[in-house]
């Protein structure tokens, strides 16, 4: 059986980061930004709010993993503001991803460490990050100031 060298065979995607670093994502979970939206508009204090939910729920999902935020593009639409405050829209898929990657620190057995971060970003469509085609938000992670070596899974 051949391999893809942009896809590994146990991960959904490899993402190459702007520093040159292949991340591979384990773990992906799309939702709707406004999927549960019953009444009002889409807000700032909403989307803070939206926000920290998924973070929250990203920390539990995986204890002792480092969990960061993409700060996502806010868009004003020129709507009325209606009695709640100004519109702002944020993308339509909030995006949860766990990657791992070699292990940060080189003394550490490569075969028993990987380095690991979860990581919350949104963008317009439900499609996989993939190789150099991922949000530029995204490449650009300081994935040595984020990411934190653990243990492998056995």
């Amino acid at each position: 059986m051949q391999q893809h060298a942009t896809s590994p065979a146990l991960a959904l995607a490899r993402l190459v980061l702007a520093s040159g670093r292949s991340v591979d994502l384990a773990e992906l979970r799309f939702t709707s930004t406004y999927g549960d939206l019953l009444e009002g508009y889409p807000r700032k204090p909403v989307n803070d709010r939206r926000i920290r939910g998924l973070l929250r729920a990203a920390e539990r999902a995986r204890p002792g993993t480092p969990v960061h935020l993409v700060p996502p593009p806010r868009a004003y639409p020129d709507q009325y503001p209606g009695g709640l405050g100004p519109v702002e829209v944020l993308p339509a898929v909030a995006c949860v991803g766990t990657f791992h990657s070699t292990a940060l620190d080189p003394a550490r057995d490569p075969v028993a460490y990987r380095s690991r971060l979860t990581v919350l970003w949104f963008q317009a469509t439900p499609r996989l990050p993939s190789g150099c085609d991922a949000e530029p938000l995204l490449r650009d992670l300081d994935w040595a100031g984020l990411a934190r070596d653990a243990r492998a899974l056995a």
